[in-house]
C-alpha cells in the first residue's frame, strides 16, 4: 500500500514537472562568438596578450639569470669556503623565491594579470549580460545558457541560439547566415 502511494505520488510529481517544463523556453548563447564580434574586445585581448608577453619575457630573463648563477656555483663550488658556499646557495634560493613571487604576483589568483583582465573585460561583460537579459525578457526565455562555459550541450537546436539577437541588442550588425 505504501509503495503504491509512493509510486502514485512520484508519477503525479513527474507529470507535474513534465507539464511545467513543456512551458519553459530555453535559449543559449555562444559567448566566444559574441566577444569575437565586439570591436572593443579585440583591443582588450591584444592589450592583455602584450602585457602577458612582457611579463613572460621578464620571467624568462630571471630564469636565465638563475640558471647562470647555478652553473657558476656548480663550476666554482669546490673553490668556495663553507661560508661563501652557504652565501651563494642563499643567493640562489633567494633568486628562486623572487621568481616564484614575481610569477605569483603577475599570474596568481590575485595577480596583476587577472586583475587587469577583470578591469578591462568587466564593461564588455556587463554589456553582454544586459543585452542577454533584454533579449530574454523581450522574447520570453525562462533560461539562457552559455554553451561556451561550463555547461555542456550534447544537442542544441540552432533556432534557440540567441547570440545574434544579443549582438543586435548591443548595436552590432553581423551576417546571420554564418551563425544560424
Amino acid at each position: 500500500m505504501t509503495i503504491r502511494i509512493t509510486l502514485i505520488t512520484l508519477l503525479i510529481s513527474f507529470l507535474s514537472i513534465e507539464a511545467y517544463a513543456q512551458n519553459q523556453r530555453i535559449g543559449f548563447i555562444d559567448s566566444d562568438y559574441i566577444l569575437s564580434k565586439i570591436p572593443e574586445y579585440e583591443g582588450v585581448d591584444q592589450r592583455l596578450s602584450q602585457i602577458k608577453q612582457n611579463w613572460e619575457e621578464e620571467i624568462t630573463e630571471m630564469r636565465q639569470e638563475l640558471e647562470s648563477m647555478e652553473q657558476d656555483f656548480e663550476a666554482k663550488e669546490i673553490l668556495f669556503t663553507p661560508e661563501v658556499r652557504a652565501e651563494r646557495e642563499q643567493e640562489i634560493n633567494n633568486k628562486r623565491r623572487d621568481i616564484e613571487r614575481f610569477i605569483d604576483s603577475r599570474f596568481g589568483p590575485d595577480g596583476d594579470y587577472f586583475r587587469q583582465q577583470r578591469e578591462l573585460l568587466e564593461p564588455i561583460q556587463r554589456q553582454v549580460v544586459e543585452a542577454v537579459s533584454k533579449v530574454a525578457e523581450r522574447d520570453g526565455y525562462d533560461f539562457v545558457f552559455d554553451r561556451t562555459g561550463d555547461y555542456v550541450f550534447f544537442y542544441a537546436r540552432r533556432q534557440w541560439n540567441i547570440s545574434i539577437d544579443v549582438l543586435l541588442e548591443m548595436g552590432i550588425q553581423v551576417d546571420e547566415e554564418t551563425t544560424r
